[in-house]
């Protein structure tokens, strides 16, 4: 049997990307589970109508991520489980269910996706590869690149921080230690396609800027708590 694959989405007054990117997330898992934050948008209502489970609580990625793989693991059984972590603004491809079960099943632990944005310019084109190759080199993709991981090994390492910035890329950093992670997407049509929104507000050089300093801070021992205050002025 294939492993079984629950998608955990956080969300945030996300009602008006969810309805397309919902549907492809239940189309591609046996379950979803949307993680809400506290939405004034009818996110939460819009979730269950389309067939997903919801939990909420209070907004921070980190915590929502984790309520809602709580969620799933406390209604599912068997060390066969693979959790996969998705973004509201970021859609799957149409085989992105089949390839997580297929590096699970061929002996990966984990691992995510190669990105796309969904705005076609230059400029968004050479971003993406950029952390494409970025990913490949380093074998640390972040949230926004529907990270993956087989369900014993999560619990293993007893899941996210409940950190307000760098959850995911500290669970990268602990998944890549525990065996094989696989970067799923060599084909363009087979890549996640992630809001390019903030990437277009606040500029391509400013955000990979911002990027690139908050991970070399936290790099240095900086705390994450410390970390997203920077983040947010310098947003």
């Amino acid at each position: 049997m294939p492993p079984r694959l629950t998608i955990v989405m956080p969300a945030l007054n996300e009602a008006e990307s969810l309805d397309r990117h919902l549907r492809a997330a239940l189309a591609a898992a046996d379950e979803v589970v949307v993680s809400d934050g506290g939405s004034t948008d009818g996110t939460p209502e819009i979730a269950r109508r389309l067939g997903a489970r919801v939990v909420s609580g209070p907004p921070g990625r980190g915590g929502q991520l984790s309520r809602g793989a709580r969620a799933a693991l406390a209604a599912n059984g068997g060390a066969g489980d693979v959790l996969l972590f998705l973004h509201a603004d970021t859609l799957l491809p149409p085989e992105g269910g089949q390839a997580v079960r297929a590096a699970i099943a061929a002996g990966a632990v984990g691992g995510a996706f190669r990105v796309r944005f969904d705005v076609d310019r230059p400029m968004l084109r050479l971003g993406a590869r950029l952390i494409n190759l970025r990913t490949r080199l380093t074998g640390l993709p972040l949230g926004d690149q529907a990270q993956f991981v087989r369900r014993d090994v999560f619990e293993r390492l007893e899941g996210f921080r409940d950190w307000p910035i760098l959850e995911d890329l500290d669970l990268a950093m602990r998944l890549k230690r525990e065996g094989k992670t696989v970067l799923l997407g060599d084909r363009v049509d087979n890549r996640v396609t992630t809001a390019a929104r903030r990437f277009v507000h606040l500029g391509i050089v400013r955000t990979v800027a911002t990027n690139w300093l908050i991970w070399t801070l936290f790099a240095l021992g900086v705390s994450p708590h410390r970390l997203v205050r920077l983040y947010y002025r310098l947003r």
